[in-house]
């Protein structure tokens, strides 16, 4: 039998919420401006690449110069320590 990963909720997260991020149902999500189509699309490909590392992918919604990315944990059902450490990563970029 597997256990599932604990998830906070918007209560319990506390000073784990990374700046910038958004609590929103069952995800963390965080907007991002840029100056136009390539530079979103660049951002885009910098995130992909750095999830597909990690192993963890996010939710992702782009036009024309915006950026959102949506994280949480599928199989957990919301916000786990591994969706706070892809956070760490993204806001490196």
């Amino acid at each position: 039998m597997t256990t599932r990963e604990r998830t906070w909720d918007i209560e319990s997260i506390g000073d784990r919420m990374p700046p910038g991020w958004e609590f929103q149902q069952d995800a963390i999500i965080r907007f991002y401006e840029t100056d136009g189509w390539p530079t979103t699309l660049m951002a885009v490909n910098a995130i992909g690449f750095l999830c597909e590392a990690a192993d963890h992918h996010p939710d992702l919604t782009l036009s024309w110069g915006k950026l959102s990315v949506r994280l949480n944990t599928h199989t957990a059902g919301g916000v786990t320590d591994t969706v706070l450490g892809a956070c760490a990563i993204f806001c490196r970029i």
